[in-house]
């Protein structure tokens, strides 16, 4: 995976703990001291001097004068150039004169206050690239020039050649266009010509002295004909500087031959070099030197990602997100976490808001600390933006209910199917899925992933047991003598993981919603290769405090009565809370606070009325703050209406539009032993109301009172029949 880290050349390349960046031909292994010695020419020249390597004479000077005296001191011909210069700005090359060396110290003086004046080495200028201590280019370069015809001006030749559509401005293309500059028009007075002289017929006019590809020069590849020991001579150089991706700019008459023999010598040492002229020369083999730089800093067998588990479902995703979270943390792991409510690295809030798109999860993606992710992955984000990652190693759909349907497009129960189904459409190693949900079964047959794992709270479901008959991987919840327990299943062997009432997010078992969650989230450890103690340990140690799972049945047990704040906000999410207060059976009354999002269907807020209608005592209707274009009062007289149209007494139902005024309400309705049930919006101020109420009494809250789990059928979807495949027993459309 690839990520640009801003508008320029900035590349993270890998994730997590294992990323990479680039930044040009500068990696994350390049040493910053190397870049400076590479980048003080003079210093690079000493050292490479002290090794025995063919290095030019040098002297650093500061003004003119001292130029002269060093130009004379060297012999003539000579080249200056700024002590810290790059491409080629500031280079003059063959001075042999006081003035030309008078004109030279200015042109590099503009680049640099540090002028270098050096021994002129004879020979065509090479680049050797060197990457992680091998050769794996060499090029000759040709400075930039044109091919007189006999009938062109220099002018019009520089407009043909910059016609090559490899050429471009700057380093927007493989070759750069030429220009006639005041470097160039020096270059032509000296032979007496001018942009308006028509060369000859296959006379080559040069525009520059200097061979970079930045200043329009070609390359030519020699990798194949470098002699060895100029091969060596490059190499050894990097490793001297300390690079491990650097280049030798290396003039001699002949590539062929050694250096010992033609004289050729090391003019510079660049780091950050310019790959252009090796990955698309001019003449010759283009070069894959970024596959060079790839092996380099992955070598093979090297991780570049980081797992990823993604879940996505109508209900369940935070807690079973929170879960899985803990229970990897726990096994030793810095998790990055995306949710509804935040993002989180290794147990810590980093971004708090609805964080379940492609922008948190490359928030988690891009963090270096993280070595495995849990992303949460939510219709809205998958609709407008995709995933923010292109494929997940275990990925889980927990169910698919009436939410959100209307928006975005989405309109119809088996829509909205279709948008979570992407999650299990690029999950490539275990696609955990809910066999007790028929649109989440029917997605085994349009996932790649290797290995199908059910999961079930039906332990007679056929079509599990069948796969399970194969050796393939399922979480069953399953009867024995101490209540239910959480049964993993995989290769043939029955692998009892941990009774229901040791978790403590099951509320002793009773809270049967959390007993799914805890099974995804066993499901998926045990696919990511946690071990069943590691598993055992996190659902253990997860509970639904506030402070682990904020808004999720949180309970608050020390007014004297039973308090339960949930972010429950659809049919079946409100339905499950019902059904836990049921299994409760709190001794006293039973009051509820109960709401509905603004923009959801007018028949999805009758559907949330009609799961409350009939187990409470009394009924609380509010808002939430956003109205989401609904009237002040709507959604409470919809659920009011509805409530009454279910046979609720109109005296047990009250209106009360704020949150924070309808909270307060039913928490001084509440005697000792009663339950009160609040839905909210606001999770955290409602948590703080709760815990800074303060009752009229005092009493001990009601114990919870163990149920068993009533068995559900199985049955094959109308369009669709039971079929095998190496990876079990899945559902898939009929032909």
């Amino acid at each position: 995976p690839v990520y640009r880290l801003n508008d320029a050349s900035l590349i993270q390349v890998g994730q997590g703990k294992y990323q990479q960046r680039i930044e040009a031909a500068l990696t994350s292994k390049t040493s910053h001291i190397a870049v400076e010695i590479a980048s003080d020419k003079n210093l690079a020249n000493s050292l490479l001097a002290d090794l025995g390597l063919p290095v030019p004479r040098q002297k650093v000077v500061y003004d003119v004068d001292e130029a002269i005296a060093a130009a004379e001191r060297i012999g003539y011909p000579v080249v200056i150039k700024p002590l810290d210069g790059n491409h080629g700005r500031g280079v003059t090359v063959g001075i042999t004169s006081e003035d030309g060396v008078a004109a030279a110290f200015e042109t590099a003086e503009a680049e640099g206050r540090t002028v270098l004046v050096e021994t002129m080495l004879c020979g065509d200028d090479h680049r050797l690239l060197v990457i992680n201590g091998q050769l794996v280019a060499a090029a000759r370069r040709v400075p930039g020039h044109v091919k007189g015809d006999g009938r062109h001006t220099i002018a019009e030749l520089v407009d043909i050649v910059n016609q090559d559509p490899r050429r471009g401005v700057g380093h927007e293309n493989v070759l750069t266009r030429l220009e006639i500059d005041d470097q160039a028009k020096d270059l032509l007075e000296e032979k007496g010509y001018t942009p308006e002289t028509v060369p000859a017929d296959g006379e080559e006019v040069y525009l520059r002295k200097t061979a970079n590809i930045s200043t329009g020069g070609t390359a030519v590849d020699v990798t194949d004909t470098i002699h060895p020991e100029n091969k060596l001579m490059a190499e050894r150089a990097i490793r001297a500087i300390g690079l491990d991706v650097g280049a030798v700019d290396f003039l001699t008459t002949d590539i062929t031959k050694s250096y010992t023999e033609t004289g050729g010598g090391i003019c510079e040492i660049n780091a950050g070099p310019g790959l252009r002229m090796h990955i698309a020369p001019s003449e010759g083999t283009p070069r894959d030197v970024g596959g060079a730089i790839m092996d380099m800093l992955f070598p093979p067998g090297t991780q570049a990602r980081v797992p990823i588990a993604a879940l996505t479902g109508t209900n369940g995703k935070t807690t079973c997100s929170r879960m899985l979270a803990h229970i990897l943390k726990m096994a030793g792991h810095v998790v990055g976490q995306t949710s509804t409510d935040a993002v989180v690295i290794d147990g810590r809030v980093t971004v708090k808001g609805d964080m379940t798109g492609p922008l948190s999860a490359n928030m988690v993606l891009r963090d270096p600390s993280v070595d495995i992710a849990v992303l949460e992955t939510a219709r809205g984000g998958i609709v407008r933006s995709g995933l923010g990652y292109n494929f997940c190693d275990v990925g889980a759909v927990l169910n698919v209910a009436s939410d959100h349907l209307g928006l975005g497009g989405v309109d119809t129960l088996e829509g909205l199917a279709r948008v979570k189904r992407v999650v299990a459409e690029v999950t490539r190693g275990t696609v955990v899925l809910n066999a007790d949900n028929e649109q989440t079964l029917k997605m085994a047959a349009f996932s790649p992933a290797k290995q199908v794992m059910y999961v079930t709270r039906n332990p007679e479901h056929e079509l599990v047991r069948e796969h399970i008959g194969l050796g393939k991987p399922a979480v069953v919840l399953e009867q024995g003598v101490n209540g239910d327990q959480i049964v993993i299943y995989d290769n043939g062997t029955q692998m009892p993981l941990m009774w229901t009432y040791l978790i403590p997010a099951t509320l002793e078992g009773k809270a049967l919603h959390n007993v799914e969650n805890a099974m995804f989230a066993a499901g998926m450890a045990y696919a990511l290769g946690k071990t069943l103690d590691q598993v055992r340990t996190g659902l253990r140690t997860f509970d639904n405090s506030f402070f682990q799972s904020p808004g999720r049945m949180n309970v608050f047990d020390e007014h004297g009565f039973r308090v339960i704040l949930d972010y429950g906000h659809n049919e079946a999410a409100v339905g499950a809370m019902v059904d836990v207060v049921d299994r409760l059976k709190p001794r006293g009354r039973k009051i509820v606070g109960v709401t509905c999002p603004g923009d959801r269907r007018d028949e999805d807020a009758v559907a949330i009325a009609r799961k409350v209608a009939g187990h409470f005592d009394t009924y609380i209707c509010h808002r939430d703050d956003n109205l989401r274009d609904r009237g002040p009062d709507e959604i409470p007289m919809l659920l009011r209406d509805a409530l009454i149209s279910e046979g609720v007494a109109p005296e047990a139902i009250s209106i009360i539009g704020e949150e924070d005024e309808a909270l307060d309400a039913a928490l001084e309705q509440a005697r000792p032993d009663d339950l009160v049930l609040y839905f909210c919006e606001a999770i955290t101020r409602c948590w703080k109301q709760i815990i800074q109420f303060t009752p009229k009494f005092t009493a001990p809250g009601p114990e919870p009172v163990e149920q068993r789990l009533a068995a559900s059928t199985f049955d094959v979807p109308d369009g669709f029949v039971l079929t095998s495949d190496d990876r079990g027993v899945l559902i898939v459309p009929a032909k």
